[in-house]
């Protein structure tokens, strides 16, 4: 397995669009790193439907609104925002850029939005919080509740902003690009929160086996129950947000155990394959919880346009991964600063365009079903 690879920028035309980013990434990064990241479980189809589901969401725009100039900014979960947009979680960055979390940390920082730290970082939280970035902590449930009180202190004395509890992964989906490549992390690609970094598992493997699932079934508790989240509910003064929620029951049940958002997410199309695409169940979690939590929506965000659509159907905000790993493969914190500004200035026309002075306006918008 390669080192993580550190590029600049490419050479040539700019960037344009978060698309640009994939392209060059994959040229960059080891094939097995770059299925990774880019794959989903089974046959893909989850993964797949993502995107298609959101293309097939038309926004009705209004007109003669006098709109010049949109304002981005967006409260969420109670402290305000630059725009409607936080970075997912996304475990061992490492694996693209050898600055990893600080990179995109930072980036995140310099553009105002939240960064969401991955349990499974390759940098520990202390650090990536040192960044001065707003970070929200993602949590995986962890076997040993020792390790899970331990690890909500470290994360209150990081003054992390909001504690993010992943529900769906009681197993790790079955993902068959990695297991073809015998996925497993490189020399100095670890769990870096976990202690010793739990990684001894995941640097193994053999043909047709990828040591990473055996490692995260080692470290995570597979059979959770409401009773746990009320649990952490009465372990934490922070905003608690529920992610990986799909049926708008579940949505209601995660506000009755004290849930202040949820994110509708499919995790990517990297779990149930055949699941729903995430924002197919978008308007029905927002009907079902109404205006007792945030809501947001994960998986296959790709432009400004689609955080538009995502806000039209009654989002509070989007989280964004895959594309700006790319951003950080192919050129680090430059190179994640350049994709989320172009982020922000799809976003700012799109709403210029559906005749929206500010991403609440957006709620208001009707969608149309295409295709």
């Amino acid at each position: 397995m390669a080192e993580p690879i550190a590029t600049d920028l490419p050479a040539g035309a700019p960037p344009v669009c978060l698309a640009d980013f994939a392209e060059r990434a994959r040229a960059v990064l080891p094939e097995p790193v770059w299925d990774y990241v880019a794959g989903g479980s089974g046959g893909e189809v989850t993964l797949t439907a993502n995107r298609r589901a959101l293309d097939r969401v038309a926004v009705l725009p209004r007109v003669l609104r006098g709109v010049e100039v949109p304002d981005l900014t967006t409260p969420l979960l109670g402290r305000r925002y630059a725009m409607p947009v936080g970075v997912a979680p996304i475990a061992y960055q490492r694996l693209v850029h050898p600055d990893g979390e600080l990179a995109l940390a930072a980036a995140a920082g310099a553009a105002g939005v939240p960064y969401v730290a991955s349990t499974l970082g390759s940098v520990p939280i202390e650090q990536v919080a040192a960044t001065g970035a707003e970070v929200w902590f993602q949590l995986y449930w962890l076997r040993d509740r020792e390790l899970v009180r331990d690890l909500l202190a470290r994360v209150r004395d990081a003054g992390c902003r909001a504690l993010v509890v992943t529900v769906d992964v009681p197993v790790l989906g079955r993902r068959f690009r990695d297991l073809r490549n015998a996925f497993r992390l490189p020399p100095g690609v670890t769990a870096a929160n976990l202690p010793n970094g739990r990684h001894d598992l995941a640097h193994g493997g053999s043909p047709g086996v990828s040591p990473v699932p055996a490692r995260s079934g080692a470290d995570f508790a597979p059979a959770l129950r409401w009773a746990d989240l009320a649990w952490l509910r009465e372990q934490i003064d922070l905003p608690l947000v529920v992610k990986g929620v799909l049926d708008p029951r579940d949505a209601r049940d995660a506000v009755r155990a004290g849930a202040d958002a949820v994110v509708v997410s499919n995790h990517g199309g990297r779990q149930l394959d055949g699941a729903p695409a995430s924002v197919t169940m978008l308007p029905e979690v927002v009907e079902a919880v109404g205006d007792r939590c945030e809501v947001f929506l994960d998986s296959g965000v790709r432009s400004g346009t689609d955080v538009l659509r995502a806000l039209a159907l009654g989002a509070t905000g989007v989280l964004v991964g895959r594309p700006l790993l790319w951003a950080l493969a192919v050129g680090g914190r430059p190179g994640a600063e350049t994709a989320l500004g172009l982020l922000a200035g799809e976003l700012r026309d799109a709403l210029a365009l559906a005749g929206c002075a500010d991403p609440a306006a957006a709620r208001e918008l009707r969608t149309v079903p295409v295709g």
